[in-house]
C-alpha cells in the first residue's frame, strides 16, 4: 500500500509540527508527498498553503510573515490563509489582483501543541478526541518529534500487537519467560478499532521510580484506541491509579518515510516523577520498536492473504480491511 498512491489518504488530519516551531517564521513540511508552509497568521492560528508561489514557483517557505500574510522570497507577493494574493509590490497596494493570484490553501488547526493539516475540504473523520490531554488536572509532556523510515501501517500495527513484547522489549519491560501474548478484547469501529487488555510487564529500577510503584513486577490495564488512518493512544493504568497515556501518530511523508508525532499525558506532577525521566524510558521503549520496523518493507500490504498471521495479529486485521475497504471506495468514487 503506497500511501501517495490513493487519494482517500487526503481526506484525514494529520499533526505535521509542533506549533511551537512557527513562532520563528514559516517551516516547511512534505506531507503525502505534497510540499507545504505553515506559518501563523495576525490572529495567532496556523495556516498552510501549498508551498509554491502562483507568480515564478519560489518556494513559500522561504519567506517572512507581515501583517499576518506570507511574502514570497522572490518578488515578494503576499499571500493571506486562504491562499488569496493580498499585494503585488510591483503593481502597488491600491491593484485590482486577479482571483488567479491565489495558491492552494488546506485546512488547518491547532490541537494539543501541534498543528493538524487535512489535504482535502472535506475530512473523513474530526481531529482524534482525547479528553485526558483536555483536562486541567494532568499534564502533557512533548516527546518525540521525528522521521522514521516505515510505513505509518506498520507502526500502527505494532502498537496493537501484545505479541513482540517479550522479543524486542526484552531489555525495558517485556516478561521474556512469558511469550504468549495477553488476550485482548477487540472493539471494531465504523471508523477505527479499540482493544483492551491486561498486560504483565517487568519494570526496572527507572521506571518503578517514575510509576511509584514498590516492586518490579505488575500489570497493565490498557486500552488502545486506533485512529484511521496512522493514529493512536495508548492509555495504561496501573493498580496504584496513575495512568499513562501515549498518543503517537505517523504521519506520512512519502510512501517510505513517516513522522513520528508522540505525546504522553499523565495524571501525576512533576514532583512525583520529572518529565526527563518519562521520556528517557519511553525513549527506550520507542528505539526497541523503531529498531525493527525501519527493516520491514515500507510497502505494507492491506490484502491480509499477502503475508501470514497468527492470533494475536487480529487488531491489524481489522486495520488493512478497514484500509482496503476505503482505498476500494475511493477509487470507485
Amino acid at each position: 500500500m503506497l500511501v501517495t498512491q490513493h487519494s482517500v489518504f487526503q481526506r484525514f488530519w494529520y499533526p505535521v509540527l509542533p506549533m511551537a516551531d512557527l513562532a520563528a517564521g514559516p517551516r516547511a513540511f512534505t506531507l503525502l508527498g505534497q510540499p507545504l508552509v505553515l506559518w501563523l497568521s495576525a490572529d495567532g492560528k496556523p495556516a498552510a498553503l501549498r508551498d509554491r508561489c502562483c507568480h515564478r514557483s519560489a518556494q513559500l517557505s522561504m519567506g517572512v510573515v507581515q501583517n499576518g500574510c506570507l511574502r514570497c522570497p522572490y518578488h515578494g507577493w503576499a499571500y493571506d490563509r486562504q491562499g488569496r494574493c493580498t499585494l503585488v509590490p510591483q503593481l502597488g497596494p491600491e491593484a485590482t489582483l486577479p482571483n488567479t493570484y491565489r495558491v492552494e490553501a488546506f485546512p488547518c488547526q491547532d490541537r494539543y501543541g501541534y498543528v493538524w493539516v487535512c489535504l482535502a475540504q472535506d475530512p473523513l473523520q474530526p481531529l482524534p478526541d482525547i479528553p485526558e490531554a483536555e483536562d486541567p488536572h494532568n499534564r502533557l509532556i512533548p516527546q518525540f518529534y521525528e522521521p522514521w523510515h516505515c510505513s505509518g501501517l506498520r507502526v500502527m500495527e505494532n502498537s496493537f500487537d501484545n505479541a513482540h513484547f517479550s522479543i524486542v522489549h526484552a531489555a525495558s519491560f517485556g516478561v521474556t519467560e512469558q511469550p504468549k501474548p495477553a488476550k485482548s478484547e477487540i472493539v471494531p469501529q465504523e471508523l477505527g478499532l479499540k482493544v483492551y487488555a491486561t498486560v504483565p510487564v517487568v519494570n526496572p529500577p527507572i521506571q518503578q521510580k517514575i510509576l511509584n510503584l514498590p516492586n518490579s513486577l505488575t500489570v497493565r490495564e490498557v486500552e488502545s484506541t486506533w485512529y484511521v488512518p496512522f493514529s493512536r493512544t495508548l492509555k495504561i493504568t496501573y493498580p496504584n491509579g496513575l495512568m499513562h497515556l501515549i498518543f503517537t501518530a505517523a504521519t506520512p511523508i512519502s510512501d517510505r518515510t513517516s513522522q513520528i508525532v508522540q505525546f504522553c499525558v499523565r495524571n501525576d506532577s512533576e514532583a512525583d516523577a520529572s518529565t526527563d525521566a518519562i521520556i528517557a524510558f519511553d525513549r527506550q521503549v520507542v528505539d526497541e520498536d523503531k529498531r525493527v520496523l525501519e527493516s520491514t518493507d515500507y510497502d505494507t500490504p492491506v490484502d491480509v492473504a499477502a503475508e501470514q498471521h497468527m492470533p494475536s495479529d487480529q487488531p491489524g486485521i481489522v486495520m488493512r480491511r478497514q484500509l482496503a475497504a476505503l482505498i476500494k471506495a475511493g477509487n470507485v468514487a
